[in-house]
């Protein structure tokens, strides 16, 4: 053969291969992704269910690739127990994995402040409490006469709900992770310092959610899961499992409710529908919306926070214990627990997502947050992956 002839086959044949290689991913779904056969295989169609109305995500105008290709990767996962999408009201996909269950109920972490937070809203619509301006030491006399920092005594509801209080994030220090785990919360309000001026800082907190939780008790003259019983779970027709306790008997405002994904997402809808459950305003719309607002802002870099969490969740706000934040183009707020508890709630869709999973209780390494990070990254990949409305 000519040595010219040889070297036209040579380069066709190079250019031959190349164009099979950067074809093929696109033909069998891309780069080492699911195909489009694997994710029609993909099943995440919602349990039968008389507690929801069920529909598909065809049918509410979301592509059903896109949740199929979120429950493809779920199931790579170790921790997740469960995965729920709601759009436009529909329970459209339901799927538990390793040990979950649609009976379980799981401990959400500290998705529970986001439901203290709720508490504090319908105590102040009952009468209970007068204004979220009210001071916290009002509320704890047996210390308020002990303080010997000033500036505690100009600590507000508010600054509590905003984690603006000025305490610290117990994890940054053990005599504080040990002072959490003792139980005995009310001394700690004049024994633990606070490191900024009320107000000024987001300084994430377990005890100012514990504290909150009191407050609610206090003013109420009742406990905090009786309370949420009467006048919260019993409205949205779900039904809560243990909620842990301090040492002297007051549910943990901070974490500990045991709730099942379904009625999790059933909290989640209330908050997306401005506190309305079929017609009926169980959380004052007010409530709803100054809870969601963005108080503190760039948290991923503040708070005592690691700068770089490696999240697909960016621009990271806080509110009235929910937090905020971006994936892609899409802002959306969202409960948040150790492990990756979430609820997602998703206004630009009409849409609600859920996952629990091992709560990893009382277990803080570097294992537990490789695994959260799992399960909030899933998450995001799925918001991002949404086309903008």
């Amino acid at each position: 053969m000519d040595e010219k002839i040889k070297e036209l086959w040579l380069r066709y044949s190079v250019l031959i291969f190349a164009s099979v290689i950067l074809i093929l991913p696109l033909l069998t779904g891309g780069c080492g992704g699911p195909s489009i056969e694997d994710l029609e295989a993909v099943v995440y169609t919602p349990l039968p269910a008389d507690d929801w109305d069920l529909s598909t995500p065809a049918e509410q105008g979301l592509d059903p690739m896109l949740v199929a290709e979120m429950y493809y990767n779920a199931a790579e996962l170790e921790t997740i127990y469960s995965l729920l999408v709601i759009k436009n009201g529909y329970l459209v996909a339901e799927r538990y994995f390793n040990e979950g269950s649609v009976e379980q109920k799981d401990r959400l972490q500290s998705v529970t402040k986001s439901y203290t937070s709720a508490l504090v809203g319908i105590a102040l619509e009952q009468g209970y409490l007068s204004s979220v301006d009210q001071k916290m030491l009002d509320f704890f006399p047996e210390v308020a006469g002990d303080i010997t920092d000033p500036r505690k005594e100009q600590i507000t509801i508010r600054h509590m709900l905003q984690m603006r209080a000025g305490y610290p994030w117990e994890e940054t220090d053990a005599a504080l992770w040990e002072g959490l785990l003792s139980g005995y919360y009310i001394p700690l309000i004049e024994e633990f310092p606070i490191i900024a001026d009320p107000g000024t800082e987001f300084h994430y907190s377990n005890l100012t959610s514990n504290w909150l939780g009191i407050i609610v008790d206090r003013a109420s003259g009742t406990n905090l899961k009786s309370f949420a019983e009467e006048y919260l779970f019993s409205a949205i027709d779900v039904e809560a499992g243990e909620w842990g306790t301090d040492a002297e008997g007051h549910n943990n405002g901070c974490g500990d409710l045991h709730f099942s994904a379904r009625d999790a997402a059933r909290f989640g809808l209330l908050y997306l529908n401005d506190g309305i459950y079929q017609g009926n305003q169980i959380i004052s719309a007010d409530w709803v919306h100054d809870s969601l607002q963005r108080y503190s802002e760039n948290i991923n870099a503040t708070g005592g926070f690691p700068a770089n969490w490696g999240l697909s969740f960016s621009d990271i706000g806080y509110g009235y214990q929910w937090w905020s934040a971006k994936a892609g183009d899409h802002h959306f707020d969202f409960a948040w627990g150790h492990g990756g508890q979430l609820i997602v709630l998703l206004y630009e869709f009409d849409m609600v997502v859920v996952v629990t999973a091992d709560p990893f209780w009382l277990q803080h390494d570097e294992e537990s947050w490789k695994h959260e990070k799992a399960n909030i990254n899933l998450v995001g990949k799925f918001i991002k992956s949404l086309p903008k409305e």
